[in-house]
């Protein structure tokens, strides 16, 4: 993996980066069941080819970056599941692999059309492996040496298999993305963007203000970019703005689709915003305003499909 910010490099040809949107969202619309602990990840073993195809069709619909499958791929979360200590390593690189295949069946070297697609390895968070709604609260059991120990084989893993960059994403504290930068320290030369999951406009999902973070990681070797995920599209712009008050590293924003999560019924359901920000129904509503608050990428995360992603590459060009 380079030294060099493969983001920052990329942002040298467009005026901002289009992220690509949600893997599980795609594979429930192929008829794929993700009702397990391993949510998408269980397809790296049942049926790899689709998850190469949703990669595809966000790489067609103009996406400049693909993030992997290993959002929940843990090798003990698959020897959980059955598999040998040696498979589940396997499968956390064949999620590199995928996406690379998908990007080099749409893109060519020498090609000038578009910057060659960067290929992103997913680090969910230890409250994705939990698999508890954790990520949403940051409540863990582990404290920042244990988060260190829990991350360092899927980290070594998805480097080994030489992604662009590694996608530390939903993270909901700042103990977390601190364990993620003693890692990086750890591996000169790798690079990773780091996303929180957020409660408001201010706050990461522990309550953390925004700002703290940001002002906590925006020097640390490796953190090529900040930003949110898996965030309410109203609380985006103030977000980004707290984010770039404190930093001069590109900003990322990949939102949900504007829908919210029943828990419970486990189904999804239109939101019920009251204020002003009602107004932004999708990805592409919002960017105008998201690039003036001073994000560099943006894509979307839970129930965005291609089309969204579509959209965004078309308001770009």
């Amino acid at each position: 993996m380079s030294e060099l910010n493969p983001i920052k490099a990329l942002l040298a040809d467009v005026p901002f980066m289009v992220i690509d949107g949600a893997l599980a969202t795609e594979l429930e619309a192929l008829g794929c069941d993700l009702n397990d602990s391993l949510w998408s990840a269980r397809l790296l073993a049942q049926s790899p080819e689709k998850i190469r195809q949703v990669h595809q069709a966000y790489f067609e619909a103009g996406a400049d970056c693909a993030i992997t499958a290993s959002y929940q791929a843990t090798v003990s979360g698959f020897m959980q599941a059955g598999l040998t200590s040696q498979e589940a390593r396997e499968l956390i690189q064949l999620s590199v692999t995928l996406a690379q295949q998908a990007r080099d069946a749409i893109w060519q070297p020498g090609q000038t059309d578009r910057p060659k697609p960067l290929v992103a390895a997913s680090i969910g968070p230890y409250g994705a492996y939990l698999a508890d709604g954790s990520e949403y609260r940051g409540d863990y059991d582990l404290d920042r040496a244990g988060l260190v120990a829990f991350h360092r084989e899927r980290f070594e893993l998805l480097l080994a298999a030489k992604a662009d960059l590694l996608a530390a994403e939903t993270l909901p504290s700042l103990e977390e993305a601190l364990a993620i930068t003693d890692l990086l320290a750890e591996h000169p030369g790798a690079q990773a963007w780091i996303t929180f999951s957020a409660k408001d406009g201010q706050h990461i999902s522990d309550g953390t203000p925004i700002e703290e973070c940001v002002a906590a990681l925006a020097n640390c070797p490796g953190v090529a970019a900040i930003g949110v995920n898996c965030t309410a599209l109203p609380h985006i712009e103030s977000l980004v703005q707290a984010i770039r008050r404190q930093c001069t590293l590109p900003v990322l924003v990949y939102p949900n689709s504007g829908e919210v999560y029943d828990a419970v019924t486990k189904t999804w359901h239109p939101a019920q915003y009251d204020h002003a920000a009602a107004d932004i129904s999708g990805l592409a509503q919002g960017v105008e305003q998201w690039l003036t608050a001073g994000a560099s990428g943006i894509g979307g995360c839970c129930r965005t499909t291609p089309s969204d992603i579509q959209a965004l590459a078309e308001w770009r060009s």
